[in-house]
């Protein structure tokens, strides 16, 4: 039954009935975004649900009630990742899943996490709308704490599923009210115990496919409903601090001034040189500055910066991350400033494999669509279980290219020509030949 309500109601407006088909059902789909969309909304349109948190919980326990009457055996862990399976004709086989997550950042938008859950879980919903019964397993699997926006570090969810968050890191981790984590999973209804337990054997799936919106504007651009990630770019954090001599600002003559911040200034002018150089995916940015002692009459002593370098190849982003080091020692060493660096986090990109690219490719081509690749320079959960199994991600168009905010937005036809691909591209993984019905 179709609900009555504004987002409803706007997904629906320009929606192109006939792709509904198949099993899969754009009006329930847009029914289940409008049903996520109001568990933490914001006053002005948007969600708040922080991961661990009641809204997080209570959006989990919607898409757990819909997975049982998907006909999937739902469980969850102590790190509450949530997994709907299905049993395929050959028990023994590895399973394909998909997913996302739920939660958001503070005020985020309706898309990012759930559309990704809601793709994966319409799969199930259309297996059983047309009796199909897969040849391996599925997993619908709901990860914890994407966003990071608790505790100001991501991918809690998939991290304890692999065991990758170890007693050091737990026991420095506080969220926004100062509460430890095991305080924290207290009130969720789990245990510190029950979080380190949640480590699963990952080699039970055989490959894991996640739908996210593009968080960009390049399939806009290319006028494409779909497209596909040729990689997560990792990132590499470099913290530079240039140190001069603090002085009067009327007092000290120009000539001789050891001002860092003029060094901060002719260093970040020269970032955005460098990507390009060497490498199309690379990006380097420069988005936190402190000036001590921050006076307007005075002359710095000491600037500290925030880089954020990636790029989806290690060996280009290595190689763009040591040359934004030697242009700081040169700027330095020019200006008669001390330069300390300190790398704060360098993560492994991770590549899509080309044979899993080739075969998204054949399934977008079945829908008429023309395959676009596209890097993330965002994280996700796949970038974490990609580092121990195969992983493929399909990104859906985003207007305007805007995430983590209200007014993020993927029109329904979008969204359900990205399932239709999923279900295409998983079924053939299965090991059966699909001809497209559209």
């Amino acid at each position: 039954m179709a609900l009555e309500n504004p987002l409803f109601e706007e997904l629906m407006k320009d929606f192109d009935s006939r792709l509904t088909h198949s099993g899969i059902d754009g009006e329930r789909v847009a029914s289940r975004l409008y049903e996520l969309s109001h568990i933490g909304y914001t006053q002005i349109g948007g969600v708040k649900r922080p991961g661990f948190s009641d809204e997080e919980k209570k959006a989990k326990s919607l898409v757990k009630k819909w997975m049982v009457e998907a006909g999937l055996d739902v469980t969850e862990d102590g790190a509450g990742n949530i997994r709907g399976r299905l049993a395929g004709k050959n028990l023994e086989a590895k399973a394909i899943a998909s997913g996302s997550h739920v939660d958001s950042v503070p005020n985020g938008g309706n898309f990012d996490g759930p559309l990704g859950v809601l793709s994966a879980l319409e799969i199930a919903e259309a297996w059983k709308a047309t009796n199909y019964v897969p040849e391996k397993p599925y997993e619908v699997i709901v990860f914890s704490d994407e966003e990071g926006s608790r505790f100001n570090s991501g991918l809690s969810g998939s991290r304890a599923m692999i065991g990758a968050i170890d007693d050091k890191e737990i026991e420095g981790l506080r969220d926004y009210n100062g509460e430890s984590l095991e305080q924290v999973l207290t009130h969720y209804g789990s245990s510190l115990q029950q979080f380190k337990e949640a480590k699963r054997d990952i080699e039970e799936l055989e490959l894991f496919v996640e739908v996210h919106i593009e968080q960009g504007k390049k399939l806009e651009k290319a006028d494409q409903p779909v497209g596909i990630v040729s990689g997560i770019a990792g990132p590499a954090w470099l913290e530079v601090e240039f140190i001069g001599e603090a002085g009067h600002a009327g007092n000290t003559p120009m000539i001789g001034r050891r001002d860092p911040l003029v060094a901060a200034a002719d260093f970040i002018q020269r970032i955005p040189e460098f990507p390009g150089k060497i490498s199309e995916t690379a990006v380097a940015t420069v988005g936190k500055m402190e000036v001590l002692p921050n006076g307007i009459n005075v002359i710095p002593e000491k600037v500290v910066l925030h880089v954020d370098i990636r790029d989806i190849y290690e060996e280009t982003r290595d190689a763009l991350l040591n040359r934004i080091i030697e242009e700081a020692e040169d700027i330095a060493k020019n200006r008669d400033i001390q330069l300390a660096i300190k790398q704060n986090t360098k993560i492994k990109p991770v590549p899509i494999e080309q044979e899993l690219q080739a075969q998204l490719a054949d399934s977008l081509k079945e829908f008429s669509i023309e395959p676009a690749y596209i890097p993330s320079g965002a994280g996700h959960d796949t970038m974490i279980l990609g580092r121990h199994i195969p992983v493929a991600m399909l990104f859906v168009r985003s207007k305007d290219g805007i995430s983590h905010n209200p007014k993020e937005w993927s029109s329904l036809n979008d969204c359900i020509y990205g399932i239709h691909v999923l279900k295409n591209f998983i079924e053939k993984k299965m090991g059966e030949t699909i001809t497209n019905s559209n």
